[in-house]
Protein backbone atom coordinates (compact mmCIF):
# COMPACT_ATOMS: atom_id res chain seq x y z
CA UNK A 1 0.00 0.00 0.00
CA UNK A 2 1.59 3.54 -1.08
CA UNK A 3 -0.39 5.42 1.08
CA UNK A 4 -1.45 4.94 5.12
CA UNK A 5 -4.87 4.56 6.42
CA UNK A 6 -6.23 6.25 10.04
CA UNK A 7 -9.54 6.07 11.64
CA UNK A 8 -9.96 8.58 14.30
CA UNK A 9 -12.84 7.53 16.76
CA UNK A 10 -14.24 9.76 19.57
CA UNK A 11 -16.44 8.01 22.35
CA UNK A 12 -17.92 9.08 25.67
CA UNK A 13 -17.74 5.33 26.68
CA UNK A 14 -15.11 4.28 28.15
CA UNK A 15 -16.37 0.49 28.63
CA UNK A 16 -16.08 -0.98 25.04
CA UNK A 17 -19.02 -2.08 23.88
CA UNK A 18 -20.11 -4.63 21.28
CA UNK A 19 -20.22 -2.80 18.37
CA UNK A 20 -16.76 -0.59 18.64
CA UNK A 21 -15.44 -3.84 19.37
CA UNK A 22 -16.42 -4.91 15.72
CA UNK A 23 -15.37 -1.50 14.70
CA UNK A 24 -12.14 -1.71 16.00
CA UNK A 25 -11.16 -5.48 15.04
CA UNK A 26 -12.33 -4.77 11.16
CA UNK A 27 -10.14 -1.76 11.10
CA UNK A 28 -7.14 -3.76 12.47
CA UNK A 29 -8.09 -6.54 9.70
CA UNK A 30 -8.44 -3.63 7.20
CA UNK A 31 -4.99 -2.73 8.26
CA UNK A 32 -5.90 0.74 9.35
CA UNK A 33 -4.09 1.91 12.51
CA UNK A 34 -6.85 3.39 14.96
CA UNK A 35 -6.51 6.25 17.28
CA UNK A 36 -10.02 5.86 20.14
CA UNK A 37 -10.09 8.80 21.82
CA UNK A 38 -11.90 8.51 25.16
CA UNK A 39 -13.27 11.24 27.24
CA UNK A 40 -12.70 14.23 25.15
CA UNK A 41 -13.75 17.35 25.20
CA UNK A 42 -14.71 18.24 22.11
CA UNK A 43 -15.08 16.01 18.96
CA UNK A 44 -13.23 18.97 16.77
CA UNK A 45 -10.53 18.89 19.90
CA UNK A 46 -10.35 15.23 19.70
CA UNK A 47 -9.97 15.14 15.64
CA UNK A 48 -7.52 17.49 16.00
CA UNK A 49 -5.24 16.33 18.74
CA UNK A 50 -4.85 12.57 17.08
CA UNK A 51 -4.68 14.38 13.69
CA UNK A 52 -1.63 16.29 15.52
CA UNK A 53 -0.21 13.55 17.19
CA UNK A 54 -0.25 11.25 14.23
CA UNK A 55 1.81 13.82 11.81
CA UNK A 56 0.37 12.04 8.27
CA UNK A 57 1.46 12.88 5.30
CA UNK A 58 -0.34 14.54 2.98
CA UNK A 59 -1.42 11.57 0.75
CA UNK A 60 -2.60 9.72 3.67
CA UNK A 61 -6.11 8.96 4.40
CA UNK A 62 -7.87 9.44 7.58
CA UNK A 63 -11.25 8.03 8.41
CA UNK A 64 -13.35 10.73 10.99
CA UNK A 65 -16.65 7.79 12.23
CA UNK A 66 -18.35 7.06 15.36
CA UNK A 67 -17.72 4.92 17.72
CA UNK A 68 -21.63 2.96 16.89
CA UNK A 69 -21.53 1.76 13.55
CA UNK A 70 -20.14 -1.70 12.28
CA UNK A 71 -18.67 -1.46 8.30
CA UNK A 72 -20.06 -4.60 6.45
CA UNK A 73 -18.18 -4.30 3.40
CA UNK A 74 -15.41 -6.54 2.66
CA UNK A 75 -12.31 -5.34 3.34
CA UNK A 76 -11.09 -5.01 -0.44
CA UNK A 77 -14.41 -3.11 -1.42
CA UNK A 78 -13.80 -0.95 1.09
CA UNK A 79 -10.14 -0.03 0.44
CA UNK A 80 -10.94 0.53 -3.53
CA UNK A 81 -14.46 2.60 -2.89
CA UNK A 82 -12.27 4.77 -0.55
CA UNK A 83 -9.11 5.15 -2.50
CA UNK A 84 -11.25 5.74 -5.92
CA UNK A 85 -12.75 8.98 -4.98
CA UNK A 86 -9.56 10.13 -2.63
CA UNK A 87 -6.93 9.54 -5.14
CA UNK A 88 -8.96 12.49 -7.19
CA UNK A 89 -6.63 15.61 -7.51
CA UNK A 90 -9.92 17.15 -6.10
CA UNK A 91 -11.28 14.73 -3.88
CA UNK A 92 -12.50 16.71 -1.04
CA UNK A 93 -14.14 14.08 1.58
CA UNK A 94 -15.61 10.67 1.06
CA UNK A 95 -18.79 9.16 2.62
CA UNK A 96 -22.28 7.34 3.18
CA UNK A 97 -24.54 9.56 3.22
CA UNK A 98 -25.24 13.59 2.23
CA UNK A 99 -27.13 15.79 0.12
CA UNK A 100 -26.84 17.91 -3.17
CA UNK A 101 -28.85 20.43 -1.98
CA UNK A 102 -28.20 21.95 1.88
CA UNK A 103 -31.23 24.14 2.22
CA UNK A 104 -31.95 27.37 4.75
CA UNK A 105 -32.55 24.69 7.44
CA UNK A 106 -29.13 23.06 7.74
CA UNK A 107 -30.55 20.10 7.64
CA UNK A 108 -28.83 17.32 5.25
CA UNK A 109 -31.68 14.64 5.72
CA UNK A 110 -35.01 16.96 5.11
CA UNK A 111 -37.42 14.71 4.15
CA UNK A 112 -39.04 16.86 1.23
CA UNK A 113 -36.04 17.15 -0.66
CA UNK A 114 -35.54 13.47 0.05
CA UNK A 115 -38.64 12.91 -1.65
CA UNK A 116 -37.64 15.09 -4.40
CA UNK A 117 -34.40 12.69 -4.98
CA UNK A 118 -31.55 15.03 -3.64
CA UNK A 119 -30.11 12.68 -1.07
CA UNK A 120 -27.55 10.44 -2.21
CA UNK A 121 -26.00 7.34 0.08
CA UNK A 122 -27.30 4.00 1.57
CA UNK A 123 -27.07 3.38 5.52
CA UNK A 124 -28.22 0.05 7.13
CA UNK A 125 -29.61 1.75 11.14
CA UNK A 126 -30.54 -1.11 13.75
CA UNK A 127 -28.78 -2.89 16.50
CA UNK A 128 -27.54 -5.52 14.69
CA UNK A 129 -28.11 -7.50 11.14
CA UNK A 130 -30.90 -9.51 12.02
CA UNK A 131 -33.08 -6.54 12.82
CA UNK A 132 -32.45 -3.43 10.71
CA UNK A 133 -33.77 -0.58 8.60
CA UNK A 134 -32.08 -0.60 4.99
CA UNK A 135 -32.33 3.77 4.53
CA UNK A 136 -31.45 4.03 1.05
CA UNK A 137 -31.11 8.14 0.59
CA UNK A 138 -30.28 7.92 -3.00
CA UNK A 139 -27.45 6.33 -5.67
CA UNK A 140 -23.81 7.33 -4.72
CA UNK A 141 -22.24 10.49 -6.19
CA UNK A 142 -21.32 14.41 -5.73
CA UNK A 143 -23.04 16.18 -3.19
CA UNK A 144 -22.37 18.95 -0.53
CA UNK A 145 -22.93 18.21 3.09
CA UNK A 146 -22.63 14.48 4.78
CA UNK A 147 -23.32 13.05 7.63
CA UNK A 148 -20.55 12.54 9.94
CA UNK A 149 -20.84 8.80 10.88
CA UNK A 150 -18.37 7.64 8.50
CA UNK A 151 -16.17 10.76 6.74
CA UNK A 152 -12.70 9.91 4.81
CA UNK A 153 -10.73 12.41 3.26
CA UNK A 154 -6.67 12.79 2.37
CA UNK A 155 -4.45 14.47 4.77
CA UNK A 156 -3.96 17.31 3.25
CA UNK A 157 -7.99 18.21 2.72
CA UNK A 158 -7.88 18.25 6.49
CA UNK A 159 -4.80 20.76 6.66
CA UNK A 160 -6.70 22.85 3.88
CA UNK A 161 -10.01 23.25 5.79
CA UNK A 162 -8.76 22.89 9.13
CA UNK A 163 -10.15 20.86 12.06
CA UNK A 164 -11.05 23.47 14.80
CA UNK A 165 -14.22 24.48 15.77
CA UNK A 166 -15.63 27.50 14.85
CA UNK A 167 -15.73 30.31 17.37
CA UNK A 168 -19.66 30.59 16.41
CA UNK A 169 -20.15 26.83 17.32
CA UNK A 170 -21.05 26.85 21.11
CA UNK A 171 -21.79 23.19 21.37
CA UNK A 172 -18.89 21.09 21.21
CA UNK A 173 -19.64 17.44 19.63
CA UNK A 174 -22.71 19.00 16.95
CA UNK A 175 -22.61 19.78 13.31
CA UNK A 176 -18.88 19.17 12.76
CA UNK A 177 -19.79 17.11 9.61
CA UNK A 178 -21.63 19.79 8.12
CA UNK A 179 -19.03 22.22 8.78
CA UNK A 180 -16.29 20.30 7.63
CA UNK A 181 -17.76 18.89 4.50
CA UNK A 182 -19.25 22.01 3.49
CA UNK A 183 -15.96 23.86 4.13
CA UNK A 184 -14.52 21.41 1.64
CA UNK A 185 -17.04 22.19 -0.60
CA UNK A 186 -16.77 25.96 -0.44
CA UNK A 187 -12.97 25.56 -0.95
CA UNK A 188 -13.50 23.42 -4.78
CA UNK A 189 -13.05 20.27 -2.91
CA UNK A 190 -15.30 17.42 -4.28
CA UNK A 191 -17.73 15.11 -1.69
CA UNK A 192 -18.74 11.70 -2.60
CA UNK A 193 -21.03 9.37 -1.55
CA UNK A 194 -19.57 5.60 -2.25
CA UNK A 195 -20.90 2.66 -2.23
CA UNK A 196 -19.01 1.11 0.93
CA UNK A 197 -21.96 -0.79 3.31
CA UNK A 198 -21.87 0.51 7.23
CA UNK A 199 -24.35 -0.38 10.14
CA UNK A 200 -25.33 2.60 12.55
CA UNK A 201 -26.27 1.34 16.03
CA UNK A 202 -28.68 4.96 16.26
CA UNK A 203 -31.52 6.44 14.51
CA UNK A 204 -30.24 9.73 14.97
CA UNK A 205 -32.00 10.50 18.39
CA UNK A 206 -28.96 12.95 19.36
CA UNK A 207 -30.35 15.74 16.51
CA UNK A 208 -32.77 18.38 18.17
CA UNK A 209 -31.03 18.60 21.40
CA UNK A 210 -30.39 22.15 22.72
CA UNK A 211 -26.25 21.77 21.66
CA UNK A 212 -27.14 20.29 18.05
CA UNK A 213 -30.31 23.25 17.82
CA UNK A 214 -27.68 25.80 18.73
CA UNK A 215 -25.20 24.70 16.55
CA UNK A 216 -27.76 24.86 13.67
CA UNK A 217 -29.00 28.27 14.52
CA UNK A 218 -25.17 29.27 14.67
CA UNK A 219 -24.27 27.69 11.25
CA UNK A 220 -27.41 29.07 9.51
CA UNK A 221 -26.27 32.62 10.79
CA UNK A 222 -23.25 32.59 8.95
CA UNK A 223 -23.08 30.58 6.03
CA UNK A 224 -25.25 31.46 2.96
CA UNK A 225 -27.42 28.97 2.50
CA UNK A 226 -28.97 27.04 0.31
CA UNK A 227 -25.84 25.19 -0.84
CA UNK A 228 -26.42 22.72 -4.28
CA UNK A 229 -23.90 20.68 -6.42
CA UNK A 230 -24.93 19.39 -9.81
Amino acid sequence: MKYGTYAFICTRDKVPTVTRNHLTYYLSRAGIKTKLLVGQDSIFSGYKKAFELTKPKATDTIILCHDDIEIISDIHTFHDELERHLSQHNSGFAGVAGTTLLGEDAVWWDHQRWKQGLHRGHVFHGKDLHSYDNTYYGKPGRVVAMDGLFLAAKAKTLTKIGLDKPDYFEGKWDFYDIYYTIKAHTLGLVNKTVPIIVLHNSFGELAGRDSWLKNREAFIKNHKLPVSCN
